[in-house]
């Protein structure tokens, strides 16, 4: 068995062994969910930090997983907390702010400002989309009652992982003309309208499968955008890793890299799914 053969097996096996824990760990219940997000948060915030450390940015590691669980734990608790408890969690983030201002003091950096602004944008980039993946469990979007709150992050995850399949297999036998050589050489526009069409198609089959007529707009609109979204958070992944002259943001998944490598779609998507889905029932509900 050749090389290239056995990172293919390796990175099938280990793919299959980590789609099987995700939907065990969403259909199990809320807090096994919530326990796999914030270990994949965590792993991915640690990755992000030692990028930006490559970078020659030296951010404020323990003071930015401190704020990163507090954005967790407000998300995964929001529908059931109280205002009071809410604001408080506020009211620390706030405080973190000017304690690292002052911490700078110290701190004998060439450049502060990048270091600062490393520390937060690890928060924004990592900590919250895990976070709204929780909310997506938590928040009734379904007007149906058939469907469990569960089915929402598993039908999310099988659109992003549709998208990733369909933009690799067409992009490798069609893909001629460079999406962005800058910074994904290999990316091509026949993937990604490969992967749209994927993500489309699997939309399509969840709302064919769902009650309600509001099935078809709300899952082949919610495709759109993760198709598109899920699309630059892997140029996003790409231009740090570039930036930080490395292949794989981390070894923690084998023949996949590490979590943000992985997840990096997640992490520009899941904001703007989780507005699109808020704003559609406001809207449309």
């Amino acid at each position: 068995m050749t090389d290239k053969m056995k990172n293919l097996v390796v990175r099938a096996v280990s793919g299959g062994v980590l789609v099987a824990v995700m939907i065990g760990a969403v259909l199990w219940s809320h807090a096994s969910m919530g326990a796999l997000f914030a270990l994949l948060m965590f792993g991915g915030l640690y990755e992000f930090y030692a990028l930006a450390r490559k970078c020659g940015c030296h951010p404020y590691s323990g003071i930015g997983m401190g704020a990163a669980a507090c954005v967790f734990i407000t998300c995964y608790w929001l529908p059931t907390l109280d205002v009071e408890v809410i604001v408080c969690y506020l009211l620390t983030l706030v405080l973190l702010v000017p304690v690292l201002f002052i911490g700078q003091l110290w701190r004998k950096s060439e450049h502060p400002l990048a270091d600062l602004g490393a520390t937060f944008m690890g928060v924004l980039y990592v900590a919250l989309p895990f976070g709204l993946l929780c909310l997506f469990d938590q928040l009734d979007f379904f007007p149906q009652p058939q469907w469990s709150r569960a089915a929402f992050v598993i039908c999310y995850f099988l659109i992003i992982w549709a998208n990733d399949v369909f933009a690799y297999l067409v992009g490798m036998a069609f893909g001629r003309h460079p999406l962005f050589p800058r910074h994904s050489p290999k990316k091509s526009w026949e993937g990604f309208f490969g992967g749209l069409l994927g993500a489309l198609c699997v939309g399509g089959a969840i709302a064919a499968l769902s009650w309600g007529g509001v099935a078809w707009p709300l899952w082949l609109g919610l495709s759109l955008v993760v198709s598109v979204t899920g699309v630059a958070g892997d140029l996003v992944e790409s231009m740090f890793k570039r930036t930080a002259g490395v292949k794989d943001s981390g070894n923690l998944i084998p023949g996949h890299g590490g979590v943000l490598d992985r997840f990096d779609a997640v992490l520009v998507s899941a904001p703007f799914v989780f507005v699109y889905v808020s704003l559609y029932f406001v809207w449309f509900r």
